[in-house]
């Protein structure tokens, strides 16, 4: 349709979403940081007013990244969305898939078996190991401290090797089932588990010698990126950017799920909220991760991985091959996916940054109607500004860095 003859002439239509952040004062310059910036994943846009070196105030846009996982969900089957799943938050993809896996078990009315149950448990507290070793250590080596972020990054391979060896992928791992698990462990990998964790022991010993009394370090991150319960629980934050501020909340506490109501462990909290509290929180919890790990291999029974569900699980290919049942079955299970009773359901697990949501719909069909993630660095991503105004520039990398924002789940 042609533009009438004064359209030319009208004032641009406004932002519906936000204003653009402007200098508030002569004295102030506003400054773009990300998001091709690398202290901002390349994924996060920071439009910082500085009088100087001080942080006035800021605005934080996401979305650089944006995937359309829950569009995504509407078009793949319950099956195809494990690959999918995993790349929420990549650095624990295995959180992951267990809390999607539990939130369709329990809409299915599918209980586990014993075995799987305890398998999902020490492997999500592994891949939180994981999760945190690449968080501090990302955090360390922006403030310079080379020989530790080697230290820790040196653990962390050992387990991706190690995870790699069991799933056959060393990031994103697509290991979880409805109803169970891919496959079962092999010979000889607990033992291998039992000598990274000594190694995890032998290396974290070395970093908290070089790390938690270094002035330079305490200078940096005390005090720096202060937030109180109150303002975190405002804003919704949820994991160790909660526990900092002195919060006990912790979802494998306050709600068990899998076998973690079986499980000696304590919730670490901090007392300021600050970027020292958050690292604190996070070398304490790969520490009692360890822990419930070595209770688990005490604890794991024999037996199968998978239930006797046919709704969901695929018949074995010598029965595939052999029996049209199992052939009909396996084929309606490809091309239509399990059917999932019509409902709705939210479930929530303890991810390595904070509470890992699901809120999924089914209308009966072999996809769901509608999916929803609560992910943990979306929600935080909303309120990161009050923990970087009034500080100084250089503290935006590090307060960043301990917010530990992963673009898979934030622009999910």
């Amino acid at each position: 349709m042609p533009l009438s003859a004064d359209s030319a002439l009208r004032p641009p239509i406004a932002n519906p979403v936000r204003n653009v952040l402007t200098a508030s004062r002569d004295d102030t310059t506003v400054v773009n940081i990300g998001p091709s910036h690398p202290a901002t994943h390349g994924t996060v846009q920071i439009i910082a007013e500085l009088d100087a070196e001080k942080v006035v105030r800021t605005d934080v846009h996401c979305g650089y990244l944006h995937r359309g996982f829950e569009k995504e969900c509407e078009d793949h089957t319950w099956h195809n969305l494990m690959p999918y799943v995993d790349r929420l938050n990549y650095c624990s993809a295995l959180i992951n898939n267990f809390a999607y896996c539990d939130a369709v078990e329990q809409l299915m009315d599918i209980e586990i078996t014993p075995r799987t149950k305890y398998l999902r448990t020490l492997l999500a507290e592994y891949n939180r190991l994981a999760d945190h070793l690449t968080c501090v250590a990302a955090q360390l080596m922006e403030l310079g401290a080379m020989t530790a972020f080697l230290y820790l990054v040196t653990v962390r391979d050992s387990i991706y090797e190690h995870l790699a060896a069991l799933t056959g992928a060393r990031v994103t791992y697509s290991y979880g089932r409805i109803g169970g698990l891919a496959f079962d462990v092999p010979a000889g990998w607990f033992a291998r588990l039992e000598e990274i964790l000594k190694e995890y022991e032998r290396y974290i010993e070395m970093v908290h010698g070089l790390v938690d009394r270094n002035r330079i370090f305490i200078d940096r991150m005390r005090n720096v990126g202060v937030i109180s319960t109150a303002q975190a629980i405002h804003w919704g934050f949820t994991g160790p950017i909660l526990r900092s501020t002195g919060a006990p909340r912790d979802l494998r506490k306050d709600t068990p799920y899998l076998a973690y109501g079986e499980l000696d462990f304590d919730v670490p909290v901090g007392i300021n909220g600050d970027n020292y509290d958050r690292y604190y929180v996070r070398m304490r919890e790969m520490d009692e991760s360890v822990y419930m790990v070595r209770q688990l291999l005490d604890m794991i029974p024999e037996g199968p991985i998978m239930v006797d569900d046919r709704r969901c699980v695929f018949p074995e290919k010598e029965l595939v091959y052999t029996e049209i049942e199992s052939l009909i079955n396996h084929f309606k299970l490809v091309m239509e996916g399990p059917v999932v009773p019509a409902g709705d359901i939210y479930v929530a697990h303890e991810g390595a940054n904070g509470e890992l949501g699901f809120y999924l719909v089914s209308n009966g069909a072999g996809q769901p109607w509608k999916a929803h993630v609560r992910s943990p660095s979306f929600v935080h991503m909303g309120g990161v500004h009050t923990m970087l105004d009034g500080y100084q520039l250089a503290d935006i990398v590090t307060t960043f860095g301990s917010v530990n924002m992963i673009g898979g789940e934030c622009d999910r």
